[in-house]
C-alpha cells in the first residue's frame, strides 16, 4: 500500500517550475474538478467546458513563472486563469448571447434539473422573469439564477456596468408591478 505525496503549495509551484511532470499530475489531480467546476459555471457545453480545462492546465504550464506568490495564491492565480479562459472562449466564439449561458426557456425547462437554490419556481418566478424584455431577463437571469455580480455581468455581455444597473432597476421594478397584479 503507497502513500500518496502531498506537496505544499510552495514545493508544488518549484516542481511546475521545473517542468516536473510528477508536479503537473499532481497539480491535476487536486485541482482539475475545482477548475472544471469554475468553467462550468461560464461555459455549460460539457465538450467545451473539457476543451478549455486542458487550454487551462497548458496555460498554467506554459506560464508557471509568472506566478507571483507575494499577488496571492496558487489557487486563486489558476481560478482566475480558468474563469478568462472560459469567457474567452464564448468571446471568441461569439456565443455569449446565443445560448451558452442558459436563458429562458432552457431555465424554465429545466426546473428538475437545478438545485434547490435555483429552483425558486414556487412563486412563478420564472415565468415572471421570462416575460420580461430579453436584455432585462438575461441581467435578472444572470445575476439571481446564476449568482453573477453586477461587473462579471458587465464584464460576460460586454456592455457598459452603468448600463447594466440601469437595466437592473428596471427589470426589478417591472417585476414588482407583474408580482402585485
Amino acid at each position: 500500500m503507497s502513500t500518496a505525496t502531498i506537496y505544499n503549495e510552495e514545493e508544488l509551484v518549484l516542481l511546475l517550475k521545473q517542468q516536473s511532470r510528477e508536479g503537473f499530475n499532481y497539480l491535476y489531480r487536486q485541482y482539475g474538478a475545482v477548475l472544471y467546476g469554475v468553467i462550468n459555471k461560464v461555459v455549460y457545453d460539457e465538450q467545451t467546458a473539457q476543451d478549455v480545462l486542458q487550454d487551462v492546465f497548458v496555460k498554467i504550464w506554459n506560464n508557471i513563472d509568472q506566478y507571483n506568490p507575494q499577488k496571492g495564491r496558487l489557487y486563486t492565480w489558476m481560478i482566475n486563469i480558468a474563469r478568462n479562459a472560459s469567457i474567452d472562449k464564448l468571446r471568441s466564439k461569439g456565443e455569449i448571447m446565443k445560448g451558452k449561458i442558459r436563458t429562458g426557456d432552457d431555465i424554465v425547462n429545466n426546473v428538475q434539473g437545478m438545485k434547490s437554490e435555483q429552483a425558486t419556481d414556487t412563486i412563478g418566478l420564472q415565468k415572471m422573469v421570462a416575460g420580461l424584455k430579453p436584455e432585462y431577463e438575461t441581467i435578472i437571469t444572470l445575476a439571481y439564477f446564476k449568482g453573477y455580480t453586477l461587473d462579471e455581468i458587465s464584464k460576460t455581455l460586454e456592455i457598459p456596468l452603468g448600463t447594466v444597473k440601469t437595466r437592473m432597476r428596471s427589470a426589478i421594478k417591472q417585476l414588482r408591478e407583474i408580482f402585485n397584479n
